[in-house]
């Protein structure tokens, strides 16, 4: 739980792939329900994380060919 944690706090944009593939890694390996529904909070604080810092896909530009 204490690493979840550690995680949750140190991430950054260039660590988070890495980071929330641990920490589902480490999900799993908890003994308890009890502690993996503690660990919620910040398996769901590294997936938004995750989410906001995704490459988007650039929408609407495309070019028009030149005749």
């Amino acid at each position: 739980m204490a690493e979840l944690r550690e995680i949750y706090f140190k991430t950054s944009k260039r660590t988070i792939e890495h980071d929330f593939d641990h920490a589902i890694e480490l999900l799993k390996s908890l003994p308890s329900e009890e502690d993996r529904e503690k660990a919620t909070v910040y398996m769901e604080g590294i997936a938004q994380m995750r989410k906001e810092w995704a490459v988007a896909p650039a929408r609407g530009r495309t070019r028009k060919k030149s005749k």
